[in-house]
């Protein structure tokens, strides 16, 4: 679903407020945007054929070996690699992020073995599967991915990545992109046991990860206090003026949550909100099991927020007429 994604601001000129990204924009990138400026000789080599020194370094602050450890162009290049080297029969609970079911279509599956895919929080309702769920699941399927790329975008309790790397039954995914807010970096990276590492390893393309992206990465986990972290409270005050008007809105545990309107198109309440206030949502109707009522939106600042509500409120007036 390359097209089907949020964040499509460059079909829409004047876009002012973006809802449609779930990426958490709350920290500025001027010291990394530095650092990087500070080491211009990266351009003129090849990268590390796989990203060992930041792997060496993520595997040190979680407090496990560097063989748990694989870096990979964003997160959905670790979907895509975990789908190739399992090929396992996939369960894919829905609505979902698409890519987990995309990844398994590109490659024939087993029907010997199974895989429970769960992105937590997740995406599009932010809902939270506790560790005492995922720990069952783990009893009831061969393999269990998490993707854990808004692990810092709830309060919610998600299982210990250094749990997880003794249990050879669990993959997690981690994203930098969430994390600090760097989508162009495509940089993410996987946890597991050894065991499915080692498999894992076997598919790696040489130089994936670019020299830079193994820099800003190294830079961005020695500064945790670049983290991005939204503004909770914030958002199911946002929930809350959106169910006052009408909208159904799924509870969530994270910035962004699934709304559904009762009688009218997401598409159009799209396309209204670009032209005619410069803001931007989530259409979610091309998520599986979602219909053409259903969008999703990330909660800004409260202004924008307060102007969000305000305009959907117009066009469902001006529909209603």
């Amino acid at each position: 679903m390359i097209k089907g994604h949020g964040d499509d601001a460059y079909r829409y000129p004047g876009i002012r407020s973006d809802f449609s990204s779930n990426i958490c924009a709350t920290t500025s990138h001027q010291a990394l945007m530095a650092h990087l400026a500070s080491c211009p000789q990266l351009l003129s080599h090849y990268p590390e054929p796989e990203a060992w020194s930041l792997e060496a370094l993520l595997a040190e602050l979680h407090g496990i070996e560097p063989c748990n450890v694989i870096v990979t162009s964003g997160a959905t290049e670790a979907i895509y690699l975990i789908a190739q080297t399992f090929r396992y029969k996939s369960v894919i609970p829905t609505p979902t992020f698409s890519e987990y079911e995309d990844a398994c279509s590109c490659f024939e599956q087993k029907d010997d073995k199974t895989m429970l895919w769960l992105c937590n929080p997740n995406n599009p309702d932010g809902r939270v599967y506790d560790r005492f769920y995922v720990h069952d699941m783990m009893s009831k399927y061969d393999l269990v991915v998490l993707d854990h790329s808004y692990e810092y975008y709830t309060n919610g309790q998600l299982m210990m990545t250094r749990w997880e790397c003794y249990e050879p039954r669990s993959i997690v995914i981690h994203s930098f992109t969430k994390t600090y807010a760097v989508p162009g970096l495509r940089l993410g990276y996987i946890t597991a046991h050894e065991s499915l590492t080692g498999q894992m390893r076997q598919f790696l393309r040489p130089w994936s990860v670019s020299a830079l992206a193994i820099e800003a990465g190294k830079f961005l986990s020695e500064h945790p206090d670049l983290i991005c972290r939204p503004d909770l409270a914030e958002a199911q005050r946002l929930r809350q003026q959106l169910l006052d008007i009408g909208i159904d809105v799924m509870p969530t545990q994270t910035n962004f949550m699934l709304c559904r309107m009762e009688a009218h198109d997401a598409g159009a309440l799209k396309e209204y909100l670009a032209r005619h206030h410069g803001m931007l949502i989530r259409d979610a109707s091309n998520f599986c099991g979602l219909t053409c009522r259903h969008f999703r939106v990330a909660a800004q600042s409260q202004e924008e927020n307060d102007a969000l509500v305000a305009a959907i409120r117009s066009f469902i007036e001006s529909r209603n007429e």
